[in-house]
Protein backbone atom coordinates (compact mmCIF):
# COMPACT_ATOMS: atom_id res chain seq x y z
CA UNK A 1 0.00 0.00 0.00
CA UNK A 2 1.45 3.33 -1.10
CA UNK A 3 0.16 6.88 -0.90
CA UNK A 4 -0.87 6.92 -4.57
CA UNK A 5 -2.89 3.75 -4.04
CA UNK A 6 -5.30 5.46 -1.62
CA UNK A 7 -8.63 6.33 -3.19
CA UNK A 8 -11.72 8.10 -1.97
CA UNK A 9 -14.91 6.18 -1.35
CA UNK A 10 -17.20 5.89 -4.36
CA UNK A 11 -19.35 9.00 -4.64
CA UNK A 12 -17.25 11.07 -2.22
CA UNK A 13 -15.73 13.16 -5.02
CA UNK A 14 -17.57 14.34 -8.13
CA UNK A 15 -16.40 16.22 -11.18
CA UNK A 16 -17.36 19.85 -11.36
CA UNK A 17 -20.04 20.91 -13.83
CA UNK A 18 -18.40 22.62 -16.82
CA UNK A 19 -20.78 25.02 -18.54
CA UNK A 20 -20.49 27.31 -21.51
CA UNK A 21 -18.86 24.72 -23.75
CA UNK A 22 -21.46 24.57 -26.51
CA UNK A 23 -24.36 22.28 -27.31
CA UNK A 24 -22.09 19.25 -27.60
CA UNK A 25 -21.17 19.44 -23.90
CA UNK A 26 -24.59 18.24 -22.76
CA UNK A 27 -25.29 21.55 -21.01
CA UNK A 28 -26.98 23.29 -23.95
CA UNK A 29 -26.21 26.65 -25.47
CA UNK A 30 -27.61 28.57 -22.49
CA UNK A 31 -25.32 26.74 -20.03
CA UNK A 32 -28.19 25.44 -17.84
CA UNK A 33 -29.47 28.98 -17.19
CA UNK A 34 -32.41 29.11 -19.55
CA UNK A 35 -33.48 32.09 -21.67
CA UNK A 36 -33.29 35.60 -20.25
CA UNK A 37 -34.63 36.65 -16.90
CA UNK A 38 -33.02 37.39 -13.56
CA UNK A 39 -31.61 33.90 -13.14
CA UNK A 40 -29.66 34.05 -16.39
CA UNK A 41 -27.68 37.16 -15.39
CA UNK A 42 -24.24 37.13 -13.89
CA UNK A 43 -24.18 37.47 -10.12
CA UNK A 44 -27.86 36.68 -9.71
CA UNK A 45 -28.73 34.95 -6.44
CA UNK A 46 -31.79 34.66 -4.21
CA UNK A 47 -32.31 33.11 -0.81
CA UNK A 48 -33.71 29.61 -0.60
CA UNK A 49 -37.16 30.76 0.58
CA UNK A 50 -37.58 33.47 -2.05
CA UNK A 51 -40.72 32.92 -4.15
CA UNK A 52 -40.39 35.66 -6.70
CA UNK A 53 -42.04 38.35 -4.58
CA UNK A 54 -45.29 36.55 -3.76
CA UNK A 55 -46.24 35.92 -0.13
CA UNK A 56 -43.81 33.23 1.13
CA UNK A 57 -45.17 29.89 2.24
CA UNK A 58 -43.97 30.32 5.82
CA UNK A 59 -45.95 33.57 6.09
CA UNK A 60 -49.05 32.06 4.55
CA UNK A 61 -49.26 29.38 7.23
CA UNK A 62 -51.33 30.24 10.32
CA UNK A 63 -49.53 30.46 13.64
CA UNK A 64 -51.38 29.10 16.63
CA UNK A 65 -50.57 27.76 20.06
CA UNK A 66 -48.02 28.53 22.73
CA UNK A 67 -44.30 27.86 22.90
CA UNK A 68 -42.33 28.09 26.15
CA UNK A 69 -38.93 27.33 24.63
CA UNK A 70 -37.36 30.40 26.25
CA UNK A 71 -38.54 29.65 29.79
CA UNK A 72 -38.89 25.87 30.11
CA UNK A 73 -36.48 23.82 32.22
CA UNK A 74 -35.03 20.77 30.49
CA UNK A 75 -33.56 17.76 32.29
CA UNK A 76 -31.23 15.04 31.02
CA UNK A 77 -32.73 11.65 31.93
CA UNK A 78 -30.73 8.95 33.72
CA UNK A 79 -32.46 5.65 34.51
CA UNK A 80 -31.94 3.28 37.44
CA UNK A 81 -30.61 0.61 35.07
CA UNK A 82 -27.71 2.93 34.14
CA UNK A 83 -26.89 3.57 37.80
CA UNK A 84 -26.95 -0.16 38.51
CA UNK A 85 -24.57 -0.81 35.63
CA UNK A 86 -21.99 1.94 36.11
CA UNK A 87 -21.65 2.40 39.89
CA UNK A 88 -20.57 0.15 42.74
CA UNK A 89 -22.37 -0.36 46.03
CA UNK A 90 -21.95 2.57 48.44
CA UNK A 91 -20.93 5.07 45.75
CA UNK A 92 -21.95 8.71 45.89
CA UNK A 93 -23.46 9.61 42.54
CA UNK A 94 -23.49 13.31 41.70
CA UNK A 95 -23.55 15.38 38.53
CA UNK A 96 -19.77 15.22 38.05
CA UNK A 97 -19.66 11.43 38.20
CA UNK A 98 -22.67 11.13 35.90
CA UNK A 99 -20.98 13.35 33.31
CA UNK A 100 -17.66 11.53 33.73
CA UNK A 101 -19.26 8.15 32.98
CA UNK A 102 -21.04 9.54 29.91
CA UNK A 103 -24.57 8.95 31.20
CA UNK A 104 -25.45 12.57 30.40
CA UNK A 105 -23.92 15.10 28.07
CA UNK A 106 -24.36 18.83 27.92
CA UNK A 107 -22.80 22.23 28.28
CA UNK A 108 -23.14 24.81 30.98
CA UNK A 109 -25.57 24.16 33.80
CA UNK A 110 -26.66 20.56 33.22
CA UNK A 111 -29.82 19.40 34.99
CA UNK A 112 -30.25 15.69 35.60
CA UNK A 113 -33.43 13.82 36.47
CA UNK A 114 -33.36 10.24 37.74
CA UNK A 115 -36.07 8.05 36.19
CA UNK A 116 -37.35 4.69 37.36
CA UNK A 117 -36.70 2.42 34.36
CA UNK A 118 -34.84 -0.73 35.44
CA UNK A 119 -34.01 -2.25 38.80
CA UNK A 120 -31.62 -1.00 41.47
CA UNK A 121 -30.12 -3.34 44.06
CA UNK A 122 -27.12 -1.24 45.18
CA UNK A 123 -27.01 1.28 47.97
CA UNK A 124 -26.24 4.62 46.33
CA UNK A 125 -26.21 8.19 47.58
CA UNK A 126 -27.63 10.08 44.62
CA UNK A 127 -27.48 13.85 44.17
CA UNK A 128 -29.54 15.16 41.25
CA UNK A 129 -31.87 17.98 40.35
CA UNK A 130 -35.09 15.94 40.18
CA UNK A 131 -36.43 12.41 40.70
CA UNK A 132 -39.47 10.56 39.49
CA UNK A 133 -41.63 9.04 42.18
CA UNK A 134 -40.71 5.46 41.21
CA UNK A 135 -36.98 6.23 41.08
CA UNK A 136 -36.95 7.88 44.49
CA UNK A 137 -38.86 4.99 46.05
CA UNK A 138 -36.48 2.39 44.48
CA UNK A 139 -33.32 4.21 45.65
CA UNK A 140 -34.60 4.51 49.21
CA UNK A 141 -35.83 0.90 49.21
CA UNK A 142 -32.29 -0.25 48.35
CA UNK A 143 -30.94 1.66 51.36
CA UNK A 144 -29.69 4.69 49.45
CA UNK A 145 -30.53 8.37 49.74
CA UNK A 146 -31.84 11.04 47.39
CA UNK A 147 -30.60 14.61 47.62
CA UNK A 148 -32.11 17.38 45.53
CA UNK A 149 -29.70 19.94 44.12
CA UNK A 150 -31.12 23.42 44.05
CA UNK A 151 -30.12 25.53 41.07
CA UNK A 152 -29.85 29.29 41.20
CA UNK A 153 -33.26 30.88 40.73
CA UNK A 154 -34.08 31.76 37.16
CA UNK A 155 -34.51 35.30 35.99
CA UNK A 156 -38.24 34.74 35.48
CA UNK A 157 -38.75 33.96 39.17
CA UNK A 158 -39.65 36.92 41.27
CA UNK A 159 -36.83 38.20 43.41
CA UNK A 160 -37.60 38.64 47.10
CA UNK A 161 -38.98 42.05 47.78
CA UNK A 162 -36.48 44.37 49.40
CA UNK A 163 -37.58 46.00 52.65
CA UNK A 164 -39.04 49.38 52.01
CA UNK A 165 -36.77 52.21 53.15
CA UNK A 166 -37.84 54.05 56.27
CA UNK A 167 -39.79 57.16 55.40
CA UNK A 168 -37.74 60.30 55.71
CA UNK A 169 -38.67 62.55 58.57
CA UNK A 170 -40.87 65.30 57.34
CA UNK A 171 -39.61 68.77 57.95
CA UNK A 172 -41.89 70.79 60.23
CA UNK A 173 -44.38 72.60 58.17
CA UNK A 174 -43.63 76.27 57.89
CA UNK A 175 -46.08 78.43 59.77
CA UNK A 176 -48.40 80.17 57.46
CA UNK A 177 -47.90 83.90 57.64
CA UNK A 178 -50.66 85.61 59.55
CA UNK A 179 -53.19 87.17 57.31
CA UNK A 180 -52.47 90.81 56.94
CA UNK A 181 -55.15 93.04 58.21
CA UNK A 182 -56.82 94.81 55.37
CA UNK A 183 -55.35 98.23 54.86
CA UNK A 184 -57.43 100.93 56.36
CA UNK A 185 -59.38 102.58 53.70
CA UNK A 186 -58.32 106.10 53.13
CA UNK A 187 -61.03 108.43 54.28
CA UNK A 188 -63.02 109.60 51.38
CA UNK A 189 -62.33 113.16 50.45
CA UNK A 190 -64.85 115.35 52.04
CA UNK A 191 -67.00 117.08 49.58
CA UNK A 192 -66.44 120.84 49.69
CA UNK A 193 -68.97 122.47 51.90
CA UNK A 194 -71.58 124.20 49.94
CA UNK A 195 -71.12 127.90 50.08
CA UNK A 196 -73.85 129.51 51.94
CA UNK A 197 -75.32 132.12 49.61
CA UNK A 198 -74.90 135.57 50.97
CA UNK A 199 -78.02 137.11 52.17
CA UNK A 200 -79.36 139.37 49.57
CA UNK A 201 -79.80 142.96 50.69
CA UNK A 202 -83.14 144.44 50.23
CA UNK A 203 -83.64 145.87 46.82
CA UNK A 204 -83.83 149.46 48.06
CA UNK A 205 -80.55 149.30 49.92
CA UNK A 206 -78.81 147.73 46.97
CA UNK A 207 -79.84 150.55 44.70
CA UNK A 208 -78.57 153.14 47.17
CA UNK A 209 -75.24 151.40 47.46
CA UNK A 210 -74.87 151.34 43.70
CA UNK A 211 -75.69 155.00 43.48
CA UNK A 212 -73.18 155.83 46.14
CA UNK A 213 -70.53 153.96 44.28
CA UNK A 214 -71.21 155.89 41.13
CA UNK A 215 -70.73 159.31 42.77
CA UNK A 216 -67.21 160.64 42.57
CA UNK A 217 -65.51 161.09 45.87
CA UNK A 218 -65.66 164.64 47.20
CA UNK A 219 -62.42 166.42 47.60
Amino acid sequence: MRLHDLKSNPGAKTRRKRVGRGPGSGRGKTSTRGHKGQGSRTGSSTRATFEGGQMPYIRRLPKRGFNNARTRVEYLPVNLAALEEHFENGTTVDIETILATGLANGRGDVRVKILGQGKLTKKLSVKAHAYSGAAKAAIEAAGGSCEVINQAPQASEEAPAEPAPAPAEEAPAEEAPAEEAPAEEAPAEEAPAEEVPAEEAPAGEANEADAAGDKPAEA
